[in-house]
């Protein structure tokens, strides 16, 4: 069965963002209050798996593995089965 993935990677709360901060100076100088900002990278792809259990730990490996790295990232993976 093939799975719709989509896995959100943010820095985990306390890490340093110097991206967020960025933009977050941005907006001040163009008049707009942002009180916080972040960041969040999103991987969407495709994936056979037998059954949802297996596909669920097959993108916790990916991402544990390869998509972020797990001292400084939290993720969150949404997935739904896709029509065939």
């Amino acid at each position: 069965m093939k799975y719709q993935v989509q896995v959100e990677i943010s820095l985990k709360k306390g890490m340093l963002n110097p991206e967020a901060s960025t933009i977050q100076r941005a907006l001040a100088l163009l008049d707009y209050e942002v009180e916080d900002t972040a960041t969040v990278e999103i991987v969407k792809f495709t994936l056979e798996a037998a059954n949802p259990d297996v596909a669920r730990e097959e993108v916790v490996q990916m991402c544990e593995r390869l998509l972020c790295n797990p001292v400084i990232h939290d993720y969150q993976i949404q997935m739904e089965a896709a029509g065939d």
